[in-house]
């Protein structure tokens, strides 16, 4: 039986391998790849700042209008954003069109709690969706990964109880941290992306699936861990070799592959 899988952090700006395609090339190509690795949903992720490669999420909504296996998560800047973005943003929560937020602290030099995400924080509250959040290592050697190191979202967690937080990438390389954090805190929920650029070595998947392994053992349940890739910057079809070497039962795969994002982001 083929697995059902939602990948619930995709991007569609112009990094190298789509690099000079117009926004509907680079939805065109998500969706080949899509389909060649058995993707069923994916979850698109706005950026921290909007130029000719980082488009806006009016611009992505617009892109996958008639894809109705493609979802959107909005991308908050506090450097680039303003109270425009935020009421554009609440607009489209009440009418179902992005499924959640993100903050990029380490790219944005502010911690997850700075006041100034508050207002995207009671958002998500509002409207009961889950609120990403980078962190560990950055894309850019620019970003300062002491903002998005994963203790940081203890704070968060603990001072908004009714907020669901995913944080992103695991916290990588802070796995521990990570562990802890979503042990502690039960409206915390991490995804496995980006943990590599390109395809998995085989020294560096065997690494990763042991800490995942550690991972699953110390924070219980899987229901707490999402599947994404961070594709264009990992690889799908490499990223679903490394996940089928975890050892987990079938219940446990499907939380993981398809029902956790399912269930947080309402899809």
């Amino acid at each position: 039986m083929t697995q059902t899988i939602i990948d619930c952090h995709i991007h569609v700006n112009a990094y190298e391998s789509l690099k000079n395609l117009s926004l509907k090339e680079r939805i065109d190509a998500l969706l080949d790849t899509m389909n060649s690795n058995n993707v069923e949903q994916a979850i698109i992720i706005s950026s921290y700042v909007v130029n000719e490669q980082r488009p806006s999420t009016s611009e992505i909504l617009a892109a996958i209008e008639k894809h109705e296996n493609m979802h959107v998560v909005a991308g908050f800047s506090i450097s680039n954003h303003d109270e425009t973005i935020v009421e554009e943003y609440r607009e489209y929560l009440k009418n179902g069109k992005i499924k959640g937020l993100k903050i990029y602290p380490g790219y944005e030099h502010y911690y997850p709690y700075d006041p100034k995400y508050q207002k995207v924080m009671d958002l998500c509250t509002e409207y009961d969706v889950p609120l990403m959040i980078h962190t560990g290592d950055t894309y850019t050697p620019k970003g300062k990964i002491r903002y998005a190191h994963p203790i940081n979202v203890d704070d968060v967690a603990v001072d908004n109880p009714e907020l669901k937080i995913i944080i992103c990438h695991l916290g990588n390389p802070w796995f521990l941290d990570c562990q802890e954090i979503i042990y502690k805190n039960k409206n915390v929920y991490a995804d496995i992306s980006g943990l590599v650029l390109g395809d998995f070595t085989e020294f560096y998947e065997k690494y990763l699936v042991g800490k995942i392994t550690d991972f699953l053992n110390y924070a219980g349940e899987p229901k707490y861990l999402l599947y994404g890739t961070d594709w264009p910057i990992s690889s799908m079809k490499s990223y679903l070799q490394f996940v089928s070497k975890l050892d987990l039962n079938d219940q446990e795969r499907e939380l993981i592959m398809r029902k956790n994002s399912q269930r947080l982001f309402k899809i």
